[in-house]
């Protein structure tokens, strides 16, 4: 399978940014590591980072036509981005939609995913292996929609 792997703002500074809550990994480190994870190899793997909400639905919408499936971590796009939820929903791309961080035991703001109804799969607390679990999942996927956690 074709899989692109979305991380949305912010995401670029894993590594530095509260590593008791997202871990040590920086980005290059984290996408190495799914890449080469021995059940991600078999599927081929497009990584893109954007701190700029246009520029990935650019990416998705870009992309529409040539993946199999999307995993995107929207960071705090999460939350308010009606656009991106538009975008994913127009495209009809399996998606799902991974945190590193448990979204259901911090702030209450968020709690809240408005793409989660739009995406087959939410998960959320796994750190890195959420990604790989993502995958896995769209590896699998017979296309119901699911929108339950794990």
């Amino acid at each position: 399978m074709k899989i692109l792997i979305i991380n949305g703002p912010n995401l670029n500074l894993l590594g530095e940014r509260e590593p008791q809550v997202y871990g040590n990994d920086n980005l290059v480190d984290l996408n190495n590591w799914v890449k080469e994870h021995e059940s991600c190899k078999e599927h081929d793997l497009k990584f893109y980072q954007s701190n700029h909400e246009g520029q990935i639905i650019d990416m998705i919408q870009g992309h529409r036509r040539s993946v199999d499936g999307l995993v995107i971590n929207p960071g705090g796009l999460t939350h308010y981005s009606i656009a991106l939820r538009d975008a994913i929903a127009g495209c009809q791309i399996p998606t799902v939609e991974v945190h590193i961080s448990d979204i259901h035991a911090r702030e209450e703001f968020r709690k809240k995913s408005v793409i989660k109804d739009v995406c087959l799969q939410q998960i959320s607390g796994l750190g890195k292996q959420g990604y790989v679990d993502a995958i896995n999942f769209l590896g699998g996927s017979n296309g119901k929609n699911s929108s339950s956690s794990l």
